[in-house]
């Protein structure tokens, strides 16, 4: 009976000894100490997370934006360098990201398939969220708000919206744009004549090519100021919101640029980039 009772104790004495065996074998997997577990916890799950959400991205170390440089104030030129709020927007993800940002200008329309095809990582260029653009990529969380405007000569007879819809006017847009998307849709195809680049389209109204643009309100804006004889109507044509296009397939990096837009427009990041390029009227 005595040595039974041993035995017993001696087995219990095992067991113990391989439970605390296999917790310490725990615990240094998930790379904490054996003094204070609650840190241990802790230090493992942001470790996983990262591994789970790293980003991917064509080039080790670059985040690749491509974008149409001639869209103030969102991408242009400033000398050799493209800047704008685009620009400095994604410069703000990549820096977050530990990224290098590459910005590549390519025409407007050849963005979505350049995602699609790997060449680039994200793409900004004022480009509106719309059903068509889903079905090819990923928009990330808007980060700004555009106006869509016509641009006409002084003394046009297009006074607003109405004008320029049930009239016979040809309406110049750039390539590939929600301007070309929203008025192919209201007038047709025949009213509407694209170009690769605003200023082009533009450039088409100042000699009589067309008789109205329409393009975002901030570059509608620009090139007033920098053409005489141009005005701006006062009733918008639609009200959109701006996102970054990513690959359908590229799911962690959609998932990291939604968290750091959200903490770039929660510390004010955004609004601040945003008004160092549009003062209020």
């Amino acid at each position: 009976m005595k040595k039974s009772v041993l035995k017993i104790l001696a087995l219990a004495l095992v067991a113990v000894m391989a439970v605390s065996a296999l917790a310490a074998c725990g615990g240094s997997s998930s790379g904490g100490s054996s003094a204070g577990t609650e840190d241990t916890g802790s230090a493992a799950a942001p470790a996983d997370e990262t591994a789970e959400a790293a980003p991917l991205t064509i080039n080790e170390g670059q985040l690749i934006m491509a974008t149409n440089a001639y869209f103030p104030p969102y991408e242009y030129y400033e000398g050799e360098e493209i800047v704008g709020i685009d620009a400095e927007i994604a410069a703000a993800v990549a820096e977050r990201l530990g990224l290098e940002l590459v910005i590549e200008d390519i025409e407007f329309d050849s963005i979505i398939a350049g995602i699609q095809t790997g060449k680039y990582d994200i793409g900004l260029a004022g480009m509106t969220v719309t059903e068509d653009r889903l079905q090819s990529v990923n928009f990330s969380t808007p980060y700004a708000t555009g106006i869509q405007s016509i641009i006409v000569p002084e003394g046009s007879p297009i006074t607003n919206l109405d004008d320029l819809l049930e009239g016979d006017y040809i309406v110049g847009v750039q390539s590939g744009t929600t301007g070309d998307i929203y008025m192919t849709d209201d007038v047709g195809e025949e009213r509407v004549d694209r170009y690769s680049k605003g200023n082009d389209a533009v450039l088409a109204l100042m000699q009589g090519k067309v008789d109205a643009v329409v393009i975002d309100n901030q570059p509608a804006i620009a090139f007033v100021a920098a053409n005489e004889g141009l005005m701006i109507l006062e009733t918008p044509y639609t009200v959109e919101d701006y996102a970054m296009a990513i690959a359908k397939e590229n799911t962690a990096l959609l998932e990291q640029v939604n968290a750091i837009l959200a903490e770039l427009e929660a510390d004010g990041t955004l609004q601040s980039i945003i008004d160092s390029y549009i003062t209020a009227e």
